[in-house]
């Protein structure tokens, strides 16, 4: 008895749909099951075995099986690939798997705090990329390193403009420091270089005096006023008597009040021991505090001391009678509230 052909068709279509299926569900259906996308950081020590235990804090139980199957029959655990892997809502296991495996990263947004040390910066850097933070000091500290970009240790911070760049998780310490010296570049731009250039300062000189303001005031509307008063010290070889570099070169950002015997610290940062600008800036300046400098406002002031009112702005003066006037009186606020 002949048996038609036509009754194996439906069973074979079933079961090869049924496979299709399978192989939907492990491989192609969303691995992680959220709503967002979820990262994955593969740093140099870690193994086939530690990167599924990443991999478990946010994959389903079919995305694991799918991306063990898959690194079983490659050759993955041989040359795993450090980085920083997105793995979107809507991505299966074997799309996240080509990813991971070629090394096809997704960057981050690094932004460049403004702090008053590079201790501070290198810890930051080291919470946001697969960087040590003693690697980074280190490199910031290396005389032949800084040489390199055109710097020495202690102007080394104003490579570091405070923006948010899109760079890998993985970078090194030498990329990194390749890409902030472009980036730095580009910042000094034709625009920004000749108003350097007109006030006669190097863009080092100006990110430094751009420090002392960013200590001096958070109100960016009066920085230029406080450059204008920086600049003329310098023209005539006046000493900055800055009491931000005065807490730089005693290690204390916390002072609230400078006293007489702070300031004979011996410390080329000390603006009342020293006249001109001190080495090297005394934290990486914001974008704002740097464009203060850049667009001061010319005037005849020599002095300024902090407002009695505590606002955070300051009373300026052209003579150092009127800037003694103003200082009694914040001196006079400062011990009505106690503060030493």
């Amino acid at each position: 008895m002949k048996v038609s052909a036509n009754k194996y068709v439906a069973p074979m279509l079933i079961c090869i749909l049924l496979i299709a299926g399978i192989i939907y569900y492990f491989f192609f259906s969303s691995m992680t099951g959220k709503d967002k996308t979820q990262y994955l950081y593969i740093d140099q020590d870690d193994n086939i075995d530690s990167v599924l235990v990443k991999l478990k804090d946010f994959s389903s139980l079919h995305g694991i099986f799918a991306f063990q199957t898959l690194a079983r029959h490659t050759k993955y655990k041989e040359k795993i690939r450090t980085g920083r892997y997105g793995i979107k809502p809507s991505e299966g296991a074997f799309t996240a798997f080509r990813h991971i495996k070629n090394g096809m990263q997704e960057p981050l947004n690094l932004t460049i705090p403004s702090v008053r040390t590079m201790d501070r910066l290198a810890a930051t850097l080291s919470q946001k990329l697969m960087l040590d933070s003693t690697e980074i000091i280190t490199a910031l500290r290396d005389s032949a390193i800084c040489q390199k970009y055109g710097y020495t240790p202690e102007t080394m911070p104003c490579m570091f403009i405070p923006n948010t760049y899109d760079i890998y998780w993985n970078v090194s310490t030498e990329v990194l420091f390749d890409r902030m010296k472009k980036e730095s570049d580009i910042f000094w731009n034709k625009e920004r270089t000749e108003k350097a250039n007109a006030l006669n300062l190097t863009p080092e000189q100006v990110i430094t005096m751009a420090s002392i303001i960013d200590e001096e005031t958070a109100n960016d509307k009066e920085k230029p006023m406080i450059a204008g008063m920086y600049y003329n010290r310098l023209k005539t070889d006046m000493p900055l008597q800055a009491d931000p570099t005065v807490k730089f070169a005693i290690g204390d950002f916390s002072l609230k009040r400078i006293y007489n015997n702070m300031l004979s610290v011996n410390s080329p940062y000390n603006t009342y021991r020293n006249t001109g600008l001190p080495p090297g800036p005394i934290r990486i300046p914001t974008v704002a505090g740097i464009d203060a400098v850049l667009n001061l406002v010319h005037h005849d002031y020599l002095y300024m001391c902090a407002k009695e009112d505590f606002s955070g702005t300051h009373n300026f003066a052209r003579t150092y009678a009127e800037h003694l006037a103003n200082a009694a009186k914040y001196s006079d606020a400062l011990n009505k509230r106690g503060i030493k």
